[in-house]
């Protein structure tokens, strides 16, 4: 990373000013203005992560580039976080949007702002700026959306082809512990107590919430923007990488969107793109700058002479769990879906993916039960790399798998795009699930995964209205793999793997399924992108990665990250272990001591699919002289055949000086409990 020490303007850092809401709230807005007497546009960062520690170093990185680039960049505090006022009672209501469009129209009044307002984000800050973006406010004249999805049920980190997520219990942790946390004396002054207990008490515990809806219905569907694209008037650059979880919705906005748009897809994970990891990360920042110089200032950049999507194709490597970087290129397309790709289809027979036509040897009927060890080595369904949380080496998930591949390839082998499966399948349960993944296997034998996708058979004909199966009856299923952009080298195979469960990444059906697949009429439909010469050279290069200088910190505990598979061989219990353990961080210019540890296990015994359990744990800690506040969360998820059931603690603490008693006091000032019991809908 290149730090930029010197801009075209000289910035003014504004560490907090209030925003004016409609009923007589204040929302918390931290700016960096560029030093001049000339009004300039805006750009909004709207999230709920606490600008005033938790995400105060991405915030020197990013905002004060764009400040000193001709913008106010703004960060606001959500209604409920940070340091402002309010409860934040669950994801993309109404009222944060009302919120977002009141600081749209208060940032376009100011007299330091021209009237034009840009919004950006990443994940949450992605997801609103699209569903903001389809609310029209006047002065929104573009956005910027990371690592998001414009469908909140079909890409999202809850659920996936109608299955239940693991990541839902994870992201249901990671807002149990934000939403607990103290605003900051130092801001809102006296009030601070008063505003924590209200937080405490207020928000809920959001797992249920998400659990009470197993389908797609009215509350997944009441900020989904795929509901009317029309309602996007706006420009919209739509960035993620093949990394993350939510690379799908970039090729559904850039078919479906009939706005000026463009997307950007590199080898990342759930990060920006000047941070991207798995590398190479790019000058995204620089990226920006065009982006709104085009759109707020009304400048040539060239940004929309660039290719409709831009993407990297990413070369063949030996499977591990993480790396540092992903070789390959950068190929692009003028539009979406592009006439330069072309569906190439394989039938599975008993052992193989074929390229001709089916002939009568070639249909069988295969059965298939996993064992819920499948999957303990897929990764994480969004992949952060705090962690080795990519998939490693697929043979052992092979293992219990129906295994389809070609023949070694005659030729290297591109493919672009959304590959499918269509099976014939049937079970002997009315409520199945199944897996497929995409491999590239290489001459020693060596696995990479390249995509996959799930299926909740109940929802083969979609998610809003699922049916039980039939026993015994075969059905026609379409089962969508995520996108992809990869390179198969002559000599090596394709292989397709297909198993009944998925654990830990899916929750498994509720009681065990034995799969019969066909052969001879199930297919592989694969986007292939032939190698076109001179494809590096009609794409500008992107600049190196820059970023403003890093905001002062001194580490003072360092942090711990692992991801550890144990199989206890007496109790038959197998657990997946992540850790997260950021240390202990002292924010050297606001003077607060920062402490963030998060724990997850996901576990089975056996193949007893009532013994899946999932456990999370947090301690978050903020301390500044004799403001020392902590906060504990656990929750447990487990299940029977009908239900799911939730158990989940939250301790408050507010801890003694040390430096005035040596054996300080944790007074613990909040404490609650939740059991909570919700029936299985056909998950």
């Amino acid at each position: 990373m290149h730090t930029v020490e010197s801009f075209p303007y000289e910035v003014r850092d504004v560490e907090n000013v209030f925003v004016p809401m409609r009923d007589g709230a204040r929302l918390a807005a931290r700016m960096w203005r560029p030093v001049t007497d000339e009004p300039v546009p805006a750009v909004l960062e709207y999230i709920p992560y606490r600008k005033r520690d938790l995400t105060r170093a991405r915030d020197a990185l990013n905002h004060p580039y764009l400040a000193g680039h001709g913008y106010v960049s703004v960060r606001v505090d959500m209604r409920g976080s940070g340091d402002s006022d309010g409860v934040l009672a669950d994801e993309y209501l109404a009222a944060e949007h009302d919120d977002a469009c009141d600081v749209i129209a208060w940032l376009a009044e100011q007299p330091w702002c021209d009237g034009n307002v840009g919004m950006m984000g990443i994940s949450w800050g992605g997801f609103n700026s699209l569903q903001v973006a389809a609310r029209r406010p006047p002065a929104l004249k573009a956005i910027v959306s990371a690592s998001a999805t414009e469908d909140l049920y079909v890409d999202n980190m809850h659920y996936m082809g109608g299955c239940l997520l693991s990541d839902n219990l994870s992201e249901a942790t990671v807002m149990f512990a934000f939403n607990s946390l103290p605003p900051d004396p130092a801001i809102v002054g006296d009030r601070w107590r008063e505003m924590w207990h209200e937080r405490l008490s207020g928000s809920g515990l959001w797992i249920e919430k998400w659990l009470e809806h197993q389908h797609r219905d009215d509350y997944w569907k009441r900020a989904s923007v795929n509901e009317n694209y029309g309602d996007v008037e706006c420009p919209v650059l739509a960035v993620g990488g093949w990394a993350d979880g939510y690379t799908n919705a970039i090729f559904r906005l850039l078919e479906h969107l009939h706005v000026p748009r463009l997307g950007l897809i590199g080898p990342w994970g759930h990060r920006y793109p000047h941070l991207g990891v798995p590398g190479p990360a790019i000058g995204f920042l620089q990226e920006l700058v065009r982006w709104w110089d085009h759109w707020l200032k009304g400048r040539d950049t060239g940004i929309m002479d660039e290719p409709l999507l831009r993407a990297w194709m990413q070369d063949s490597i030996p499977p591990q769990p993480s790396y540092a970087d992903r070789p390959g290129r950068w190929v692009s397309e003028p539009c979406w879906p592009s006439p330069n790709i072309e569906d190439r289809r394989y039938t599975l027979t008993r052992h193989s993916l074929s390229d001709k036509p089916a002939e009568e040897a070639d249909h069988h009927r295969i059965r298939l039960q996993s064992p819920l060890s499948v999957g303990m080595f897929a990764g994480k369904w969004a992949s952060y790399a705090a962690t080795p949380d990519l998939p490693g080496d697929q043979r052992e998930d092979d293992g219990g798998s129906l295994v389809f591949e070609t023949e070694p390839l005659d030729d290297t082998f591109e493919v672009f795009g959304l590959p499918t499966v269509e099976l014939d399948v049937s079970a002997d349960r009315p409520n199945a699930m199944m897996a497929a993944r995409l491999s590239d296997v290489a001459p020693d034998g060596e696995a990479t995964r390249v995509t996959y996708g799930l299926l909740n058979l109940t929802h083969r004909d979609g998610s809003g209205d699922p049916q039980p199966l039939e026993p015994g009856r075969t059905y026609r299923v379409r089962v969508p793999l995520n996108g992809m952009a990869h390179s198969f080298p002559a000599g090596h195979r394709i292989r397709l793997s297909v198993s009944s469960s998925y654990w830990p990444l899916a929750w498994p059906s509720p009681e065990p399924v034995m799969l019969t697949v066909n052969t001879g009429t199930s297919t592989l439909t694969l986007p292939h992108r032939p190698q076109r010469p001179g494809d590096d050279e009609r794409l500008r290069a992107f600049g190196p990665p820059e970023a403003a200088p890093e905001a002062p910190a001194t580490h003072l505990e360092p942090g711990r990250h692992h991801w550890k598979v144990e199989r206890d061989l007496a109790t038959g219990v197998s657990t997946l272990e992540i850790e997260n353990d950021q240390g202990t961080i002292l924010l050297d210019d606001v003077g607060t001591t920062v402490r963030r540890a998060t724990t997850e296990w996901f576990s089975f015994r056996g193949n007893d699919v009532d013994s899946v359990r999932g456990e999370t744990r947090t301690v978050r800690r903020l301390e500044r002289g004799d403001w020392r506040t902590e906060i504990a969360t656990n929750t447990v998820l487990r299940c029977t055949a009908d239900e799911f059931v939730i158990d989940a603690r939250l301790d408050a603490f507010e801890l003694g000086n040390p430096d005035v008693d040596p054996r300080p006091v944790e007074n613990r000032v909040h404490s609650q409990n939740w059991h909570r019991r919700i029936p299985r809908n056909l998950v």
